[in-house]
């Protein structure tokens, strides 16, 4: 029961936003008394801190499965990409920002776990696309993994980015687009220009 608790919170929160989903909004949807979600759960907190857990997990494991099939670098970040807005569900309400603002020490203690794993994660693919030269040799890998995270960090602020003015989906590819044009050789770029064509 608490998986599936976990799994429906999961869904409504990333659909409707950390802040609107009460505890009696999950127990409607599940046809089940709040009762039981709090025989599993606190309070609404220890909710959020097991879904938002899920979904790092879940995130996590899908990247690693992306990383081990050995795609070109440029594809693969694709891939990420796809994957990641698939599991967000396309962030129609923002839910990284909504937990920043409402839950600040989830959020802190994610973004951390988050860095981790997208640290080592990018730089292994910046240190490929270098090896296979899609990627100019002359970058700083450490630098520009840590530009690369903070701009899909930054770019999650709602004040700056306002959905109705920039969609999730296309700031995530134009950002993408960006990153990969600053580094790219012209090996690179030809790769990107197809797979934007596709």
């Amino acid at each position: 029961m608490k998986e599936k608790i976990i799994e429906k919170a999961n869904d409504l929160f990333l659909n409707l936003g950390f802040k609107s989903v009460t505890m009696d909004d999950l127990a409607s949807e599940m046809g089940i008394s709040k009762k039981t979600i709090y025989a599993h759960f606190k309070n609404k907190t220890k909710l959020i801190e097991a879904t938002t857990e899920h979904l790092f997990c879940t995130i996590s494991d899908g990247i690693s499965t992306i990383l081990e099939e050995q795609h070109n670098p440029i594809e693969e970040l694709f891939l990420i990409k796809a994957f990641v807005i698939q599991n967000l569900k396309d962030e129609k309400t923002s839910p990284q920002y909504q937990l920043q603002k409402y839950y600040p020490k989830i959020h802190a203690t994610l973004k951390i776990k988050q860095f981790d794993v997208f640290q080592q994660c990018v730089i292994e693919n910046l240190q490929r696309g270098i090896a296979s030269g899609v990627f100019r040799d002359s970058i700083d890998t450490a630098f520009i993994s840590r530009i690369y995270f903070t701009g899909m960090v930054g770019i999650k602020d709602q004040e700056m980015f306002p959905l109705q003015t920039f969609p999730i989906k296309k700031l995530m590819s134009d950002y993408l687009e960006y990153h990969i044009r600053g580094i790219a050789t012209e090996k690179g770029l030809q790769i990107l220009n197809n797979l934007i064509n596709k």
